[in-house]
């Protein structure tokens, strides 16, 4: 199990890599995007049109705010776990790959004890991949390969907004 975590971008970037990489060698690939909702991310255009790749997005379009998390918030999130257990278990996939459930956890969007027993639950073949801020030391302790991106400089430090296909 991977874990790429920390205040820096790229964490979603490096998943995707290995999920490019898996594809390469003819592996099948199961993507689930947390707190994504529809917004029109590119790598999703692009996914979409590639062989052995399947993912699937929970969320609404606005930010969770970590301080009033919405009902509707949660059982997205409910969701989107069940979704990333049933692909798991199902023997169809090879890598599987939770986008941000790191943070769905820390916000408390999903239970901390659902997503270890989700660990614990996976077949060794499979390599499950968590990604997002804020991953629980548990999460870390379980993992093979934890990454922690750390911030040096960002754009957004300089007022520069998110950029479509460079960073969403």
């Amino acid at each position: 199990m991977e874990v790429f975590t920390g205040d820096g971008k790229g964490k979603t970037s490096a998943a995707l890599g290995v999920a490019l990489r898996a594809l390469g060698h003819g592996l099948r690939v199961f993507i689930v995007y947390f707190m994504k909702g529809d917004f029109p991310y590119g790598e999703q255009k692009i996914l979409s049109q590639l062989q052995n790749v399947t993912f699937a997005k929970f969320g609404q379009l606005s930010f969770v705010n970590p301080n009033n998390v919405k009902e509707e918030e949660r059982n997205e999130a409910k969701k989107a776990l069940d979704t990333a257990r049933k692909a798991m278990l199902s023997n169809d996939y090879d890598v599987v790959i939770l986008d941000e459930i790191n943070v769905a956890a820390a916000w408390k969007l999903i239970d901390l004890s659902e997503v270890i027993k989700l660990i614990q639950e996976k077949p060794e073949k499979v390599e499950l991949i968590l990604t997002g801020r804020y991953a629980d030391d548990k999460f870390i302790e379980l993992a093979d390969l934890v990454t922690n991106m750390t911030k040096v400089k960002h754009p957004y430090d300089k007022g520069i907004l998110s950029r479509e296909g460079i960073d969403y």
